[in-house]
C-alpha cells in the first residue's frame, strides 16, 4: 500500500513536471506581452503599408526582435526613444547620455537583424 502511494506521488510529480515544461518554454520564447506585439505591428504597418504582406512581415519582425532582445531591454530602449522626442533639459539628458545611446543601439541592431530575416529573406 505504501509502495502504491509512493509510486502515485512519483507519477504525479512527473506529470506535473511535464505539464510545466511547455509553459516555461513558451514563456521564454514569448516574453513580450501581446499588447506590445500588437502596438509594434500597428506601427510597423503604418510605416510599411496596410497590406497582408506588410502584416506578415511586421509580425515576423516583432517575433525576431523578441528572440534577439529581452523584453526589459526593449522597454528601456523604447522609453529612451520616447523621452528623446520631448524638449527641454530632461529630453536633452536622454539625448546626450552614453548609457542611453547604448540601449538604443542594441534595439537598432536587433531591428536591423529582424529586417534582414523578415524583409530580405
Amino acid at each position: 500500500m505504501i509502495r502504491k502511494l509512493v509510486e502515485g506521488f512519483a507519477l504525479s510529480g512527473v506529470a506535473l513536471t511535464m505539464l510545466a515544461m511547455p509553459v516555461v518554454a513558451a514563456d521564454a520564447e514569448n516574453d513580450y506581452p501581446t499588447d506590445t506585439r500588437v502596438d509594434y505591428v500597428f506601427g510597423c504597418m503604418a510605416a510599411n503599408g496596410q497590406t497582408r504582406e506588410a502584416m506578415q512581415r511586421c509580425t515576423c519582425s516583432i517575433d525576431q526582435l523578441a528572440a534577439i532582445l529581452p523584453y526589459d531591454k526593449y522597454v528601456q530602449a523604447s522609453t529612451v526613444l520616447s523621452m528623446r522626442q520631448g524638449i527641454g533639459a530632461r529630453s536633452n539628458e536622454f539625448k546626450s547620455t552614453k548609457v542611453f545611446d547604448d540601449k538604443v543601439a542594441d534595439l537598432r541592431r536587433a531591428q536591423a537583424e529582424a529586417e534582414i530575416r523578415c524583409y530580405r529573406g
